[in-house]
């Protein structure tokens, strides 16, 4: 039993990589996915869209509270916007809910679950994409003026769109959805 660890060194290499394989779906898989019904503090109207959907919520490896629903004034300063990271067969999108309406609903940043697969604490594979706000100061401190659209008035939130521990991409609504470098 002592030498159990080594079995993979003595696998075909073909069989090797059918054994990685195997680890790295088996965790998309098993990523943890909240129904909507669970984010009480979201408004009733926006849980039944996202049931409606077929959504689930991803929530990233470790997570100790349900998470990647949050709101903020992301396409103006004058309403409160609602986002969400919807998972359908595996496949997240940001849905974001102006003035926290279920008739005008922007989809952001669609991405297989398993691209924000990453080995985490003790070597286990985990999902690591969360949702957060990107304040004008955030935005204007990352900004890269060599790749990034140039600024437009900051004048309400973005969504910080974050492969944790990695970095990420800010949505900011300025007429059209522009895409921002976050955090690195």
């Amino acid at each position: 039993m002592r030498f159990a660890g080594l079995a993979l060194l003595f696998l075909p290499l073909s069989d090797v990589g059918t054994e990685i394989e195997q680890d790295w779906s088996g965790a998309d898989v098993a990523t943890t996915r909240l129904k909507p019904s669970e984010f009480t503090e979201v408004p009733i109207a926006i849980r039944t869209e996202l049931e409606h959907r077929g959504c689930t919520v991803p929530q990233p490896h470790g997570a100790t509270r349900p998470t990647n629903v949050i709101s903020g004034k992301f396409t103006s300063s004058a309403m409160m916007d609602w986002a969400a990271l919807c998972s359908r067969d595996r496949i997240s999108v940001i849905l974001v809910f102006r003035g926290a309406s279920t008739t005008d609903v922007a989809e952001l940043a669609r991405q297989p679950d398993r691209e924000y697969l990453q080995t985490v604490s003790g070597g286990a594979i985990g999902f690591s994409r969360g949702l957060g706000v990107a304040s004008a100061t955030f935005i204007r401190q990352h900004h890269d003026a060599k790749s990034d659209p140039p600024l437009p008035p900051l004048d309400h939130e973005g969504i910080d769109d974050r492969f944790i521990g990695k970095g990420s991409v800010v949505h900011y609504w300025s007429g059209r959805w522009l895409q921002f470098t976050g955090s690195d």
